[in-house]
Order: C-alpha cells, then structure tokens, then sequence
C-alpha cells in the first residue's frame, strides 16, 4: 500500500541548498523546488503544498516579503524559515508573519527533519480540528469532537470555561486520547487565537538539548552555538506553549522551567538579560504525576504550578458509547478522503469494536477504519474484514459455526500475509529466493501471492 506524502516545497537561490534539500527529503516526501520567490509564488498558486522551507536571504524578492505573500495566498501553509544569518529583530518579525520556526545555516540534519514532522504532525491533527468545525459549523472547536459519553461531557463544560481566561490548564491522558487536540482547541478559541501556539514535545526531545530547546541561547554560550536561537518560550511570546508528556523532563530542567514560571521571564544559554515573557501554559501528561512525585521523579512546587486547571481525558475503552459513533464518523470521513462508498459496519463487526480494549485509544480506532475503508472491497465491513487482534479480543461473542470459521480463516491468512511479507522484504522481492526459503515451488508462491493480494501491499523503495 502507498500513501500520499505531504508535498514540501524548498526556496534557495543555491542550487547546493537544493540540492542537499533532495537528499534529506524525496523519500519521504514530495519536493518542489524554486530558486526565486517568483517561481515559489507560481508553484504555490498552482500546487497543494503543505509546508514551504523559504531562505531570508533572496535576491529581487527577500524572505520577508516571500513570506507575507505566502500567507496573502493560503494563510494554512506551514513556512519554516532559514537563513545564515539570526538575529532577534528578523526571527520574532517572521514569527508575527506566520512562520513556523527559524533554522540557521548551515542546518543539522537531524534537527531539520524532526522541525519537518513536526509541521506535518500538526497539520494532520489541524485538518482534523477542520474538519469537525465544518461538520457542525459551530464556532467552539471542542464541541464538534464526536462524542456523546457523560465522560467527555465533563471535559467540555471545564474547557468551554478555559476558553474565557489564561488559566494554566494540565491535561491527563493515556496516550491517542487527543491530549493536544483539546489544548489547540483552548487557544485557538482564547482570547490568544491570533498568537502563536507553539508545541515542545517532551518525550522525544534528548536531555541535553532540552533547556536550549526551551529557553535558546546566546552565540557562543557553548562549542557548537555558532549563532543565537530564540527558545519555544520567547517564540510563544503572547501566545500559548503546550508541554507535551511533561512528566519526561529531567528534575534538573524541571527547576529551571519552574523559576521561570514563577518569575515570567528567561534568560537564555550563554546571556545575561532577563527577557520578560507572557505565555499561557497548557501541560499534558500521560502518566500519574502524584506517583512520580512520590518516587521523587517530579517536582511538587512544579506539578502544583502546572496543575492549576486539571482536565482528564477518559480511555476509549471507559466510555465504550464513543466507540460506534466515532466508527462510523471516521468511515464518513475516509469515504470523503479515499472516494469510498462504504456504508458502515455491520451489526457484528461493530461488538467486536465495542469489545476490545482499544489500548491506542481513538488514535488506534481512527487508523483501524481508515485501513478497513482503503481495503474494503463491499459496502459493508463484516468481522472478517477486521484485525486479527480485535478478532481475538472477541471471546465473549457469540458467533455461527460460519462465522468462526471465517474470522479463522481471515486471522490465518493475516498471518500468512505477514510472513510472505517478512520473507518477500528480506529477499528484496526476488520470487525464486523467496520461495527457496520458504521450502516451496515458485509457481505455488506466485499463486499464494495472487491470491493473497501481496503484490498490493509492497512497499515502494
């Protein structure tokens, strides 16, 4: 199976840059590239483009200017601007335009593909926010989250009153539950919607790089700061900053992150001037914070701090009534995305759905109907179509002889189809080399793969 890749366009004026953009990004993404803002402005009149990578300096037409007529024709696009030369005045002024992020030359790889995912994370999760306003047309982006559990009602009332003030707000939550859904839905219906919202993933960003990440630093303040970087603080300046799996940050980072809560402003690595910050703080976490307190892996000034407003999330499996009615809204949804005509799940297929635990949460339930809606080749999905994890889960269903014998039959082939797979993949395809392996004539492979469908399922190298 392929899927469509988000559609990046790279701006330089030096073929080398976009040259070094081809090799870091074609195969994972769709690159365009122009070498004027002429040419960038054409492509973006004329293409789908999710996020642009735009270069400050260019001669005729400079990034500035790029940049506000970017946002003249599609204010959505996502722009991460690069440049060889940082200073505060330029960075903060592109910020205000609608940039994303500001990355110096030259550019770690690394850290321009993590900026990258980022962008396209956000989009995904911004498109989806999209859509549930278009569905209701109402203008508090919270209530059209699909829902009709007395759980997530609760949820509502307290961030309909979040929206109204600058309260801190902390949200617990097992991870797929729409953690940072609920805090773009708090700033983007605050007072600070015009603001930035700027995101720090906790989790995944490494120690020694975290109080850089938030706070910045000065040129020189350590061997590689070859030029100053403005933290995700003073980017959220006036905005809100969304702590991700707070519960991740080391006790060092917590103490520092904790003073600059209580005295509003920062100083960055390397400098001496306190620089006054007013950002909202909104925090989630999908572990017990009171526990890590305990084991002394949290701080309890910080966690007192942060947990002003608490906002809990209940699991998909607590609030089971959720679970056929965000089914059949993410069927509608992939219908409309795929050009389906798929026209539910039937009555059996939805228990097992009800009977599972759904350890991904919604995350999980939208990514199973979105591969049931693409593979789907009837109106109807059937408990064979299923997963074969959902399949097992569904002791307490009471099935036909039937039945059984084709869930059975779909769980053995789904195992088939994954060690063909493994098999196919580790012998890059070549028929004869997988069918010695497997201890078969190549003719049975080539018609276990027919009827199997495994052709359709390689990946695209």
């Amino acid at each position: 199976m392929t899927t469509i890749k988000p559609t990046i366009l790279a701006v330089d004026d030096e073929s080398s840059i976009l040259e070094s953009f081809k090799v870091l990004l074609e195969q994972d993404y769709n690159l365009l590239t122009a070498d004027s803002g002429e040419g960038a402005l054409d492509i973006i009149r004329k293409k789908d483009v999710d996020l642009v990578l735009l270069d400050i300096l260019m001669p005729g037409m400079d990034g500035m200017e790029i940049l506000r007529k970017i946002k003249e024709i599609n204010e959505s696009i996502d722009v991460i601007m690069i440049t060889a030369v940082k200073t505060v005045k330029t960075a903060i002024e592109a910020m205000k335009l609608g940039a994303y992020d500001y990355i110096s030359k030259p550019f770690d790889a690394d850290e321009m593909l993590n900026t990258i995912s980022k962008v396209i994370e956000k989009r995904s999760l911004l498109k989806e926010v999209t859509y549930y306003r278009s569905e209701a047309g109402k203008d508090v982006v919270f209530e059209n989250i699909v829902s009709i559990s007395k759980e997530m009602e609760k949820v509502f009332e307290v961030v309909k009153e979040m929206v109204k003030n600058d309260a801190t707000v902390l949200i617990c939550g097992e991870s797929g539950t729409g953690k940072e859904l609920i805090a773009r839905a708090i700033h983007y219906n605050s007072l600070r919607k015009e603001k930035p919202f700027v995101t720090v993933d906790c989790a995944s960003m490494p120690e020694n790089l975290m109080e850089s990440e938030l706070f910045g630093y000065e040129k020189g303040a350590f061997t590689d700061a070859l030029s100053q970087k403005l933290g995700k603080f003073e980017l959220a300046n006036s905005g809100t900053i969304f702590l991700d799996e707070i519960g991740n940050l080391k006790m060092d980072t917590q103490s520092k992150l904790l003073r600059v809560l209580q005295e509003r402003e920062l100083q960055r690595l390397g400098g001496l001037k306190a620089i006054k910050i007013d950002v909202r703080i909104i925090s989630a976490t999908n572990i017990d914070l009171v526990k890590a307190i305990r084991e002394g892996r949290f701080r309890e000034d910080l966690y007192y701090r942060l947990n002003v407003v608490p906002i809990n999330i209940p699991p998909l499996r607590e609030r089971k009534e959720d679970v056929s009615l965000l089914a059949e809204h993410f069927v509608d949804k992939y219908n409309k995305v795929f050009n389906k005509k798929i026209k539910g799940l039937s009555q059996k297929a939805l228990e097992y759905l009800m009977n599972y635990k759904w350890p991904g949460n919604v995350r999980e339930l939208k990514n199973v109907i979105e591969r049931l809606v693409v593979l789907a080749k009837s109106e109807t999905i059937a408990p064979v179509n299923l997963p074969t994890e959902i399949l097992l889960s569904g002791k307490t269903i009471e099935n036909s002889a039937a039945d059984n014998s084709k869930v059975f039959k779909n769980v053995r082939n789904q195992f088939e189809i994954q060690y063909l797979l493994t098999i196919l993949d580790k012998v890059r395809w070549n028929q004869t080399k997988a069918a010695k392996l497997l201890g078969i004539h190549r003719n049975t492979l080539i018609w276990k793969m027919r009827t199997l469908n495994i052709k359709s399922l390689r990946k695209k190298e």
